[in-house]
């Protein structure tokens, strides 16, 4: 393909300053990817389960509920908050707010910690919150 010397090189990844609007960039898409696969297959593991009765979910209540499923659960969780709380930034930038850098460094920092904040209340609701 012949290029245009006239015109500019897009800069590479090596030369752009890393910030936390670019993390949350990219944690949006892997969170998405990671929380429709793994969320997809609890989910027709769980429909099947359902549907082949009583003995199937018992041995789909028996893994999920593993003390070692934990490794998946609290991980899937944290993705799933964080791709939300990352789509509604994403949102809001989609109507023209936040696209100052400061602005824009602010609520991918508070992106992060509140997925990580809302996880572990979360995770904590579950294991002390129902009485």
């Amino acid at each position: 393909m012949h290029r245009n010397p006239s015109r500019p090189l897009s800069p590479h990844l090596t030369i752009w300053k890393w910030g936390p609007h670019m993390l949350v960039s990219i944690l949006h898409r892997v969170t998405g990817v990671g929380v429709g696969i793994a969320g997809a297959a609890a989910l027709v593991w769980w429909l099947l389960a359902a549907s082949e009765g009583a003995t199937a979910y018992a041995t789909f209540l028996e893994w999920a509920t593993w003390e070692w499923a934990l490794l998946i659960w609290i991980p899937l969780s944290w993705g799933l908050i964080q791709h939300t709380l990352s789509g509604l930034r994403h949102m809001v930038m989609d109507i023209g707010a936040g696209y100052e850098l400061s602005t824009n460094k602010t609520w991918a920092n508070i992106t992060v910690v509140a997925s990580v904040l809302l996880t572990v209340l979360l995770w904590l609701y579950i294991f002390y919150g129902r009485g």
